[in-house]
């Protein structure tokens, strides 16, 4: 979803969000580095299989998946990252790893980490690694209704 069709889906349901274009990041702790915010702040998008069907997962960038955790928060032991080829094709107009986390949006069932629920707001990749969109993270949860779980920890 590029970041014009996001930001029509969000002007749409009357959303406030802060559009903001940063030189190339490609990381998530990058592009919080580069764009001043914390990186607790700033979501990743991980698209993992569960029983052999996508699924995303959508964390803070300062965290990393425990994958065992999130088998069991997820109900199965069959969990395993998803490569690049298996999902590129389902976020037509992204660049591969700045996905928006609207699995929502692409029939995805979306798991977000129960740490970053816990700031008020929650800035993303808009499909690219050049912009970034800003945005409460209540009107996240309204709009993707996503299963919030504990399956990550903070990196060193």
């Amino acid at each position: 979803m590029p970041a014009n069709k996001l930001k029509a889906f969000l002007d749409e349901h009357r959303v406030k969000y802060l559009a903001i274009r940063h030189s190339p990041a490609y990381s998530a702790q990058d592009i919080a580095a580069t764009v001043h915010i914390p990186g607790k702040e700033v979501a990743k998008t991980v698209i993992f299989k569960r029983n052999g069907e996508l699924a995303m997962a959508v964390l803070p960038a300062s965290y990393k998946i425990d994958f065992m955790l999130l088998g069991g928060a997820v109900g199965t032991e069959d969990v395993q990252l998803a490569s690049e080829d298996e999902f590129e094709d389902l976020f037509p107009g992204c660049e591969p790893g700045a996905m928006p986390p609207f699995g929502n949006l692409y029939g995805m069932d979306v798991f977000v980490a129960a740490s970053l629920t816990e700031d008020e707001r929650i800035a993303f990749n808009a499909g690219t690694f050049t912009e970034l969109i800003q945005m409460s993270y209540s009107d996240y949860a309204r709009l993707v209704n996503p299963i919030v779980l504990h399956f990550s920890y903070e990196s060193a």
